[in-house]
């Protein structure tokens, strides 16, 4: 086991996406955030919603999930964002000490 981590959120826009990227990147909260376009379809109070969506993959630290998805809260215009946590159960050790060090708040 690893203290690695892949958080997951969705965002509006590109334009939100690159805040909340830019944002975690900057303040060492992520060593990484991945942006992909998505198509998201789920219900939200009881309507079934059709959008487009920017997934982020955030790789950072599991000890720093508060601080990021305290982050994430604050930069995102969703009353609820999608804010979850995985564990990574392992990882290439190189990459691993880069997450590590690449987040490391001095």
């Amino acid at each position: 086991m690893t203290d690695a981590c892949t958080i997951f959120t969705t965002a509006g826009s590109e334009t939100e996406a690159e805040d909340i990227a830019q944002a975690l990147l900057s303040e060492k909260l992520a060593a990484c955030v991945q942006m992909t376009p998505i198509a998201s379809r789920y219900v939200w109070k009881g309507e079934l919603v059709r959008e487009e969506e920017v997934l982020l993959l955030i790789k950072t630290r599991a000890e720093l999930f508060e601080d990021v998805r305290s982050r994430v809260r604050a930069l995102h215009s969703y009353e609820t964002p999608e804010v979850l946590m995985v564990p990574v159960a392992a990882g290439d050790a190189d990459y691993l000490a880069w997450l590590a060090e690449s987040t490391a708040r001095r």
